[in-house]
C-alpha cells in the first residue's frame, strides 16, 4: 500500500492507493496537530490489506519533522522525496499547468508505485537531524560574527586607522576591551596613561608611549555616532562568541556520542566533521561515494547534444550548500595537514589542471576516505 503525504504548515493532504494502482482512499486532508495525525494512522489501517505500507512526502524542511516522528514512531516505511524529482514527475504525467496539493499527495503515491529503488527514511537520519540543527545554527552564528568582525574593521578605520599597523590584530580580547572603554583615537589620546597601559599590555608588546604618540597624531575622525556604533558592534561580538561556545560544547558531546571516525583525519574537528556527517545523514542511504558527491553538488552537469558533448563541464551545485561548503573547507585543512592529500593536490596542479579543479579532485578523494571510515569504522591512518 502507497501513502502520498503533501505537507504544508497547518494541514497536509493525503492520497492512499494500493500497489496495482488502485485507489483506497481519495484525497483527504488532516490537520497539523496530534488528532490529524491519528486520523491518519487510523485511515492508513482501516484500508490496508497488507504489511508491506509505504509512506512518501517531500523535503520540506521543518513543516515535515513532527510528521516524520509520527511515521516512525508508528514503524511506517517513510520515504523523503526530492521536491525537484516530484515536480519533474508530475510535469511529465501532463503537459497542463496543473499543480494543487491534493493533486501532489497523489503524484507522491504515484512516485513511490514507479520507483522500486527508493530508499526509506531511517531513524538514524530522523535523530541525526538534532545535530544537522546544531551545526546549521553554528553556522549562522559565525557567518553573523564574520560580518560584524568586518564592520568592526571599517568603524576603526574611521575612528583610529592608524591602531589596526600596531597590533597583530583588532580581533584580540585587549584590543576590544580598550576600543569599548574608549571608542576613538582622541579617546584614547586623552585616556590615562596608567589605564591605558594596562589595556594594551598583551596586545602592543610594551610599545605603550607608541601607541599613545599615534592617537594623538591620528586622522581618525572624531564622530561620536561612529563610537556607539563601535561599542555596540563589540558587545554584539562578544555575545555571539559565548553563544557559539555552547553551541560548540554540545557538538562535542553529540559527537563523543556518535564516536565518528572522520574526526581521525587531520584537519578535521569536532564542528567540521559534526557538519559533514549531519549534512550526509545516513551513510547506508548512498551506495557509492560518488552519490554523496551528488547530493553535495560536487558532480559535473553533463551535456550532449547532437556532436556537442560537454565542451564547457560546470558543478551542478545542487543538493546541500552546507555540506558542499563543510568539505570544501576541511580539503583546504586536510590538505595542508596531511601529506597524502597536499602531494595528491600538489600533483594534479602538476597535470596542468585549474586549481579549482584539482581543488574539487581532492574533494572527490576526501569524500572516498570519508566514505570508507564510516562504512567500515576504522580510523584514517596517516602516511609515515
Amino acid at each position: 500500500m502507497l501513502v502520498g503525504i503533501d505537507v504544508a504548515k497547518d494541514k497536509h493532504d493525503c492520497f492512499i492507493m494500493n500497489s496495482e494502482g488502485e485507489v483506497l482512499a481519495k484525497s483527504f486532508t488532516i490537520l497539523n496537530n496530534k488528532e490529524g495525525f491519528d486520523f491518519l494512522y487510523k485511515k492508513i489501517q482501516s484500508v490496508s490489506s497488507s504489511d508491506k505500507i509505504k509512506v512518501g512526502l517531500e523535503a520540506t524542511g521543518h513543516y515535515s519533522y513532527n510528521i516524520i516522528g509520527f511515521l516512525l514512531n508508528k514503524d511506517l516505511a517513510t520515504f523523503i522525496l526530492n521536491p525537484l524529482h516530484t515536480n519533474l514527475y508530475r510535469k511529465s504525467l501532463s503537459l497542463r499547468k496543473t499543480k494543487t496539493d491534493k493533486i501532489d499527495s497523489k503524484t507522491i503515491a504515484m512516485m513511490l508505485l514507479s520507483d522500486v529503488s527508493l530508499k526509506s527514511y531511517s531513524d538514524i537520519s530522523y535523530h541525526n537531524e538534532d545535530l544537522k540543527s546544531l551545526t546549521r545554527y553554528r553556522f549562522s552564528k559565525v557567518e553573523e560574527r564574520a560580518k560584524l568582525k568586518t564592520s568592526l574593521s571599517r568603524l576603526a578605520q574611521i575612528l583610529f586607522p592608524e591602531l589596526e599597523k600596531l597590533v597583530p590584530t583588532l580581533h584580540m580580547t585587549s584590543i576590544y576591551q580598550l576600543l569599548e572603554e574608549f571608542p576613538s583615537a582622541s579617546a584614547i589620546a586623552s585616556a590615562h596613561l596608567t589605564r591605558l597601559t594596562k589595556l594594551l599590555s598583551k596586545a602592543s608588546k610594551g610599545h605603550y608611549n607608541r601607541d599613545r604618540e599615534a592617537a594623538k597624531n591620528s586622522i581618525g575622525s572624531n564622530m561620536p555616532a561612529k563610537s556607539l556604533e563601535l561599542k555596540h558592534t563589540i558587545k554584539l561580538i562578544r555575545a555571539l562568541t559565548i553563544d557559539i561556545g555552547e553551541i560548540e560544547a554540545e557538538i562535542s558531546k553529540m559527537m563523543d556520542k556518535i564516536a565518528s571516525p572522520i574526526t581521525t583525519i587531520p584537519g578535521i574537528g569536532n564542528n567540521m566533521g559534526a557538519m559533514i556527517i549531519s549534512e550526509i545523514g545516513d551513510f547506508s542511504r548512498f551506495s557509492s561515494p560518488d552519490k554523496i558527491l551528488a547530493y553535495a553538488g560536487y558532480s559535473p552537469s553533463t551535456y550532449q547534444s547532437g556532436k556537442l558533448d560537454n565542451c564547457y563541464a560546470h558543478m551542478e551545485k545542487r543538493g546541500s550548500h552546507y555540506l558542499r561548503y563543510a568539505l570544501f573547507q576541511a580539503k583546504q585543512r586536510v590538505c595542508h595537514l596531511d601529506s597524502t592529500f597536499s602531494a595528491y593536490l600538489a600533483k594534479k596542479r602538476a597535470e596542468g589542471k585549474h586549481y579549482y579543479v584539482a581543488i574539487s579532485h581532492a574533494v572527490k578523494k576526501l569524500v572516498r576516505v570519508i566514505f570508507h571510515l564510516e562504512k567500515t569504522k576504522q580510523a584514517f591512518l596517516k602516511a609515515s
